[in-house]
């Protein structure tokens, strides 16, 4: 990309322009009048996607991080505009529709750009509205006007439809937007963009799809190992030969760490006496920053998968004292802030921590991650656009479509926690954080560096570096309100004519082409066996089959011998008392042990008895360590003083059991023992003899014919399971809408093809646990509440807790707000019998975790008070009350008019929009 300014002075006009002719011919009209809106030339997969437009089809643009692809939706807008009629530009986020909406304003005016976000309206009938896909999505089920004289729909982010809880919105806007619209459908890079474009063409038509894998600033990969930079990869060989590898330096470094470990092990397991290695030691955040600075490779975004660790980080920098902006870069960053929180509250910003947040913005270090104020956030990215902020220490979320790249992204770990366990990131992962860096225009590379330490394999950090395994899989799946707004709207047999069209169909009758040609296969396969398997004595596949039923009866017995012994087991470890001494037979803590608790009514598989061994050890044993029943050898009295946790009561005790039991080799042999399986039974013995009586059982090859039936038998297994999947994926979504609405028919929501009016009033409520919310409304749970205690109830149904099941049970405003509550779990648990009865699951339990901080706000109550109550920061409040904000704003739409419902939801939401939450996200 060349920017004019950097063009030759020597060029006469005539040449430029003739150059400009060359890059331009086959440009439409409406093409040639958008480039000039830029200062540079458009690269070819932006030209390639925008003559596709002009020319009348949609496009699927799959292009990196900072790429350039929104060029491609600002086409569309200015297309739209050319034509008189509209364009809706989506997000997947309020921030990036926040961002998207001020670029355009910029561009265009504030006349003629609107902004819907759910919290935000603002000229919501301009010809280019930007919005959440969640928007338009309702505008569609609700035939708004505001439709009306739309031609393009841009979808931004459109990889979003992977997203387990909010991807199905993008193939219902997708599915459902007319086909006179066409869908400009913008991607990170994914390994499946054609099988997506391939869709998009089924769906919607003609769909050019460009897929670029260019990045346009190179990225330059490395590791840091103490505050050494290292290149992650080097070049060997000369002119065609010539090839990236791992640095050697780096694997040498990994493989001496694996020798260091082993030496400490070796130390510790007393095995060999060496001095002690020295103790790799990761360089600090504050060392990490200045090395970056030194080497001028700021600004940089660090990602740490913890929003406590963004907020350490800053602290930890703060503390040792880095500044890394000017005394002239501070005061503007001063003002800039002043300007931006000016009409906060004063006292709300010493509750946010706002002096210590301006401390770190002026010496140009921040944090970024959804626990913040959104206005703090969007300050942060202000500055870091501006160039005044050096450093920031996100959480993966800012890699997520917001417009700010850095010169250098920094990744502290490979592995991050996903709510359940650490996982490792995945290639795709790894390439959208480091799309980040390199900022278009300003830097000549960009660069991507890990912080090494020890288990860290440079050749695994290669790989993640080095694939482009991103694959785009549909997480759709009809939903309560989906399906009354679809019957409702075309018929229950239309409805599931277009859910099959879904883009997860698609994927699922894709694969099903595979999985039954691989059946068809098997089939050939298993006719060749069998005739392999022919003898001339007779039907030897019969004879097998005799085989294969003997075997499988005798395995069966000794399943249910083992079970028994099993249960035999623990009825011993029932009987077991404390100070008895008994013999472990297997495992790791095989060898004499005494009972020092029983351990009755611990774990659901028995009990679990804690015993101390010959050799010290506390352990909590199970069923799973004695095979065979356990009996006492003798008994050992405890000291009333004994402790598991002290050192010398373990010791002594020890020892008092090796002298009451000297020798326990004899135990080993005679616990040991033989498992003699009892006498046949009646099965094993007709069928041993019908194989006697079998004419091809004195076949003098027979194993030799048995080798191949056991091969058919065990093929013909696996193509069953083949078999069964492709049934299983055959009509799959239409499957599970035929379930949904059964659940809605028996609860009264359907009623053949008509949507009752408990259905229209479901059909108007767009929320995880929509078909409980139109229940709570039917069945009257919250009449007589009064806004407070309304907006305590309605918050279990958009809240989830981050506290573990076993946490004690939240703290809920008592009265009628309560009894409701409690009204609510119960009617869940009905709602929940009605889905198993029909094979589905997509009600939670309502989480009561927010109702007393959301009863507190409502009520009025000061931002450090209710706070103070509640483990949330400042970010996850706002946010929990916007998404209650929402769902009371869509009861009050759903409720009929002057009823208490309506009125008090209006109510709730008034007292609830003010302070933090009320300031404006919109820039």
């Amino acid at each position: 990309m060349t920017p004019p300014d950097t063009q030759s002075a020597t060029e006469s006009p005539a040449a430029r322009y003739s150059a400009f002719r060359r890059r331009t011919a086959g440009n439409g009209p409406a093409l040639l009048d958008f480039q000039t809106l830029y200062d540079f030339d458009l690269d070819p997969f932006q030209i390639e996607a925008c003559r596709a437009l002009e020319s009348g089809s949609g496009v699927l643009v799959a292009a990196p991080t900072g790429s350039g692809k929104t060029v491609v939706g600002e086409f569309a807008v200015h297309l739209a505009l050319t034509a008189g009629r509209k364009c809706f530009y989506t997000t997947p986020i309020k921030a990036l529709s926040n961002q998207k909406y001020a670029d355009l304003v910029r561009r265009y005016g504030p006349e003629k750009v609107g902004l819907l976000t759910g919290d935000n309206s603002v000229n919501g009938e301009a010809p280019v509205v930007v919005m959440t896909t969640e928007v338009l999505r309702n505008m569609l089920y609700a035939a708004s006007p505001t439709l009306s004289g739309l031609a393009f729909v841009v979808m931004d982010e459109v990889h979003y439809l992977a997203d387990r809880f909010r991807g199905a919105v993008w193939e219902e806007v997708i599915i459902h937007v007319p086909d006179s619209v066409r869908i400009v459908a913008l991607s990170a890079t994914v390994s499946n963009a054609e099988e997506f474009g391939e869709w998009l063409q089924a769906v919607r038509g003609d769909t050019a799809v460009i897929v670029d894998e260019h990045r346009p600033v190179p990225l330059f990969q490395h590791m840091m190992v103490g505050t050494r930079l290292y290149d992650l990869f080097v070049e060997v060989g000369k002119g065609a030969n010539r090839q990236a590898r791992v640095n050697p330096q780096l694997q040498r470094i990994a493989v001496e760490e694996v020798r260091r470990t082993k030496l400490n092990q070796n130390r510790r397991t007393g095995r060999r006496r060496a001095p002690r290695p020295a103790r790799y030691r990761p360089p600090s955040r504050p060392d990490v920053v200045a090395r970056l600075d030194r080497a001028g490779l700021l600004p940089a975004i660090t990602f740490i998968f913890s929003r406590n660790g963004c907020d350490t980080a800053v602290l930890q920098c703060l503390n040792a004292g880095l500044r890394l902006t000017s005394k002239e870069e501070s005061e503007e960053i001063r003002a800039h802030v002043e300007l931006r929180t000016a009409d906060i509250a004063r006292e709300d910003l010493a509750v946010l921590g706002y002096d210590d947040f301006l401390a770190a913005l002026e010496r140009g270090i921040a944090a970024h991650h959804a626990g913040m104020l959104p206005t703090f956030k969007e300050i942060v990215e202000e500055l870091f656009v501006r160039g005044l902020i050096k450093v920031v220490f996100a959480t993966e979320t800012l890699a997520l479509g917001i417009n700010m790249p850095a010169r250098t992204v920094v990744i502290e770990r490979l592995d991050k926690w996903n709510g359940e366990a650490h996982v490792d990131l995945t290639p795709g992962e790894y390439t959208q954080l480091t799309g980040r860096a390199g900022r278009r225009g300003i830097d000549v590379e960009g660069h991507a560096v890990v912080i090494w330490g020890p288990g860290v394999d440079p050749a695994a950090v290669a790989g993640l570096a080095g694939t482009r395994t991103y694959p785009l899989n549909s997480s759709f799946r009809p939903s309560y309100n989906m399906a009354v707004n679809l019957v409702g709207a075309v018929g229950v047999e239309r409805a599931r004519t277009l859910l099959e069209e879904s883009f997860a169909q698609f994927q699922a009758d894709r694969a099903v082409v595979g999985l039954a040609r691989q059946v068809h296969r098997n089939e050939e396969a298993l006719a060749g066996y069998a005739q392999a398997a022919e003898c001339h004595l007779g039907d030897f596949m019969e004879y097998a089959a005799l085989r294969r039923r003997l075997s499988d009866r005798e395995a069966e017995l000794a399943r249910e011998r083992s079970a028994a012994r099993r249960a035999e087991a623990a009825r011993s470890l029932e009987r077991l008392r404390p100070g008895d001494v008994v013999h472990v037979p297997s495992g790791r803590r095989t060898g004499l042990a005494v009972v020092l608790d029983p351990g009755l009514g611990r774990r659901s598989d028995g009990p679990a008895p804690l015993v101390l061994t010959a050799n010290r050890s506390v352990q909590r044993l199970s069923v799973h360590d004695f095979p065979r029943p356990v009996e006492p050898l003798d008994r050992l009295r405890i000291p009333k003083s004994f402790s598991p946790r002290n050192p010398q009561a373990r010791r002594d005790l020890a020892a008092a059991l090796r002298a009451k039991v000297p020798d326990d080799a004899h135990l080993r042999r005679r616990g040991r023992g033989r498992d003699v399986p009892p006498a046949d039974d009646k099965e094993i013995a007709e069928l041993r003899a019908a194989l006697r009586r079998h004419p091809v059982h004195g076949c003098d090859k027979r194993e030799e014919h048995a080798r191949w039936a056991e091969r058919y038998f065990r093929l013909e297994r696996e193509t069953e399971q083949l078999r069964r999947r492709v049934e299983g994926r055959s009509q799959v979504i239409a499957r599970t809408f035929d379930r949904v609405c059964a659940v809605l028919q028996q609860l009264g929501y359907l009623d053949g093809d008509t949507v009752t009016e408990d259905g229209r009033r479901l059909a108007r409520i767009y929320n995880e646990l929509d078909l409980l919310t139109a229940e709570c409304l039917r069945a009257g749970v919250w009449e007589g509440l009064d806004h407070a205690e309304l907006a305590a109830c309605v918050s279990a149904l958009v809240y989830e807790s981050r506290q573990p099941d076993d946490a004690a049970p939240p703290r809920t405003p008592s009265g009628a707000a309560q009894d409701a509550l409690a009204a609510m779990v119960r009617l869940w648990g009905r709602l929940d019998a009605v889905e198993k009865d029909n094979r589905v699951s997509f009600l939670r339990e309502p989480d009561l975790g927010f109702a007393w901080t959301a009863y507190r706000w409502a009520r009025g109550g000061d931002l450090d008070e209710v706070l103070l109550d509640t483990d949330l920061t400042a970010g996850d409040f706002v946010r929990a009350v916007k998404q209650l904000l929402d769902l009371l704003g869509q009861i009050a739409d759903a409720s009929p008019e002057n009823s208490h419902i309506r009125k008090t939801a209006r109510r709730a939401m008034d007292a609830m929009r003010r302070g933090v939450v009320a300031y404006s996200s919109v820039a």
